[in-house]
């Protein structure tokens, strides 16, 4: 077996064992060179100690000593070089409560959480896989390194990084792993919600989010995780255009958008708020008035318990809040004010979670309503038709010079004038819109 090292790892490499110490590459850049792709990361694991390793290299950066960790420099390339450790009980539930450094390589790799994340390689030695890692990948398995509910006791985030892993790889959790997670589930509550951001991020950008977010549901991590999601499982629309429960629905959308996360998130909250919005009328139809606003309410909470930052909450919860505008055709004045609602940077992203949405609905699905929808919007923007105070002929300080007072009513005035110029673009004319500044003005001190 021979794995085509990049020079600057090889030189680490090659550094290390000539002064005499054992050095490998370790974990995914294994896991994937064995499934022949290109790994992200480089990891080197040795018997050197940390201040050993930065005797050897011009350029280090003592990134985690207290772990063993150094980060090698090689031609501007950052590499994370790591003592062979073993760990000590995890009180937390996500942190050893000491580290200990050890010579043996086995040692080592009998901490890490998966199989297919527990071999090593050098040229000398070839695969170093005493948990049969190998074996794993060619079967498709994920599978924890000895017992599972060690594994998830040391570092409860282990659960869901197993889904994450089942998720991208097209893999299956073994047995053991999956009743594990059922059994220790509720250890996820001692993780911080910005890890289970990032794991949560990476299912979603999987080609198949919908099998990461079924196998959180199966394992009852998604009650912990995202318990306003789980209330839709199995929660019947009871409505002649939909023949899924809710959650089923929020699967088929989910797959059906492209790998855009922002997307994704909209997709996985758009419909969230529909338990508690149900109402059923004298026929025996479901409704769901208003969910759309709800929803985004509650994405907006949920976004913010992840720790998402502020622009992508923003995004996620405009398209939440918008996916049901154009559903019945729209006047052009209508259409106008949609695009400054949504922005012109997010216009594609509502089509496209729009048309994942229709395709989740009974069939059969027509999308002309989207694309004529996308055509109008496309030729506002063209045309540069105003949408915006912004794009007024008039501003703030043209209304104070001709005697409007600062303070709200300029704000009311130029919001009306926008009402005006968004029915009728041929208004946006300088003078037009002062004598009709004025107007407005008159009308309002009667008032």
């Amino acid at each position: 077996m021979d794995i085509q090292l990049p020079p600057s790892v090889a030189l680490i490499l090659n550094t290390l064992t000539c002064n005499n110490y054992k050095a490998y590459i370790v974990g995914g850049c294994v896991r994937d060179s064995l499934l022949g792709k290109s790994p992200k990361d480089w990891d080197i694991t040795t018997s050197a100690l940390p201040h050993q390793i930065m005797k050897l290299f011009n350029k280090t950066i003592p990134t985690g000593l207290k772990h063993g960790t150094v980060t090698v420099v090689i031609n501007n390339e950052h590499f994370e070089v790591t003592t062979f450790r073993i760990e000590s009980t995890y009180s937390d539930n996500r942190h050893p409560d000491q580290v200990f450094f050890t010579s043996n390589i086995e040692e080592d790799l009998s901490r890490r959480d998966f199989t297919i994340n527990a071999m090593a390689y050098n040229k000398s030695e070839s695969l170093v896989d005493i948990f049969h890692g190998q074996k794993d990948l060619n079967t498709k398995i994920i599978r924890c390194v000895g017992n599972p509910s060690e594994r998830f006791n040391e570092d409860a985030l282990r659960m869901i990084r197993a889904i994450r892993f089942s998720t991208q790889l097209s893999f299956h959790l073994d047995e053991a792993t999956t009743s594990s997670i059922i059994l220790n589930n509720s250890l996820i509550k001692n993780i911080s919600m910005e890890r289970i951001r990032d794991e949560l991020c990476k299912i979603l950008m999987c080609s198949e989010p919908s099998i990461g977010i079924r196998l959180l549901q199966h394992t009852g991590l998604l009650k912990y995780i995202l318990p306003e999601l789980n209330k839709c499982v199995g929660f019947q629309q009871h409505n002649p255009h939909h023949h899924l429960d809710v959650f089923e629905h929020t699967m088929l959308v989910l797959d059906t958008t492209p790998e855009d996360l922002i997307i994704r998130l909209a997709a996985l909250f758009h419909d969230v708020a529909k338990p508690k919005c149900f109402t059923m009328d004298e026929n025996g139809n479901g409704h769901f008035y208003m969910h759309e606003v709800e929803s985004s309410i509650d994405a907006e909470k949920i976004l913010k318990r992840l720790r998402f930052d502020n622009n992508t909450i923003k995004r996620v919860c405009i398209l939440i809040k918008e996916h049901m505008q154009g559903n019945n055709s729209l006047k052009t004045s209508s259409i106008k004010r949609l695009i400054a609602r949504v922005g012109t940077e997010n216009l594609n992203s509502l089509f496209e979670l729009k048309i994942a949405d229709i395709k989740a609905h009974m069939p059969p699905h027509t999308f002309d309503i989207v694309y004529d929808l996308r055509e109008k919007a496309a030729k506002i923007i063209s045309e540069q038709q105003p949408l915006n105070i912004k794009d007024l002929a008039i501003d703030g300080t043209d209304l104070i010079n001709i005697g409007i007072p600062k303070g709200k009513t300029i704000g009311i005035i130029l919001n009306n004038l926008l009402d005006a110029v968004i029915e009728n673009p041929h208004l946006n004319n300088r003078s037009i819109l002062l004598n009709q500044a004025l107007n407005t003005y008159s009308e309002i001190k009667k008032d």
